[in-house]
This record gives structure tokens, sequence and C-alpha cells, in this order.
């Protein structure tokens, strides 16, 4: 389903599934609404408009709960077949880009290629650290 049009932060994954990543911090401006969102943020956002998934995440670091993580993941890849999905952190760019290279090897991109993947497709600086890269590498394995 595209539904996101031309929507700042909006990526095709290889396998089709269109996922918008963004910053909670960021204007909606004319976004539409997500049909579900996965919010990778240190305290829970008590976002009420659509359904989400909040995934204890704070910033420059690693999700608190791998698992609860990589589920939410697994359910917004799921979801993005059909509905708008969307991913954010605060400012969209370190958390929400970890977060799109793991969809993005979910979606078939071999995992030693997902942060160039991600990088070039959604923003320039996506995974801001070492231990993010490392985490990347981690569920590409367990996925596999």
């Amino acid at each position: 389903m595209d539904g996101w049009g031309t929507e700042p932060g909006v990526v095709r994954l290889p396998d089709g599934r269109i996922i918008r990543g963004t910053g909670i911090r960021r204007p909606r401006s004319q976004a539409p609404a997500p049909d579900f969102a996965v919010y990778l943020l240190g305290r829970d956002p008590h976002v009420t408009q659509w359904p989400n998934r909040w995934v204890r995440w704070r910033d420059f670091r690693l999700p608190d709960s791998a698992e609860d993580a990589v589920d939410a993941l697994r359910e917004a890849h799921t979801r993005a077949a059909v509905e708008r999905v969307e991913i954010a952190c605060g400012a969209g760019i370190g958390r929400t880009g970890t977060a799109i290279a793991v969809l993005a090897i979910m979606g078939g991109i071999p995992a030693d290629e997902a942060i160039d993947w991600v990088r070039t497709n959604y923003h320039p600086r996506a995974v801001e650290t070492r231990g993010q890269r490392a985490w990347i590498a981690s569920v590409a394995a367990s996925l596999a």
C-alpha cells in the first residue's frame, strides 16, 4: 500500500513495503496519519490517535529489550504490507535509522549492506553509534 505519497522520510523496502521514518520533534505538516506506528523513545509518548507500540530505547543507546524491539519491528514489517506504518524516535535519525536498517534486512537486503542502504535511502547520518551498528548485526544473525 503506497498511501504516503512523497512525504519526507518515506522509504520503499526491497520487498516493496513502504514505511515512513520520522522524529516526534518534527512537525507532521501534511503527512497523513499512520495506521500503525512504532515509537523508539526513553519515555512512553502516550500517543492515542492511532495504534502503536512503544519500545523503551534511550537516545544514542540500544533498546532496553532487544526482544521487544525486534517483535515491534516484525509487527511493523508485517503491517506495512497493507497499512501506513511509521517508525519514530526523537529526531528521526539514529534509532529510527537503526530500526529501518533492520526492516530492510527483513525485506531482503543482505545484513552487511543494510547500513549503507538506509543511509542512501533514508538519511545520510542514520545509525549513529557503534553499538547501533553492532545491534543491527546481532539482530540480522538472529533472523537468519
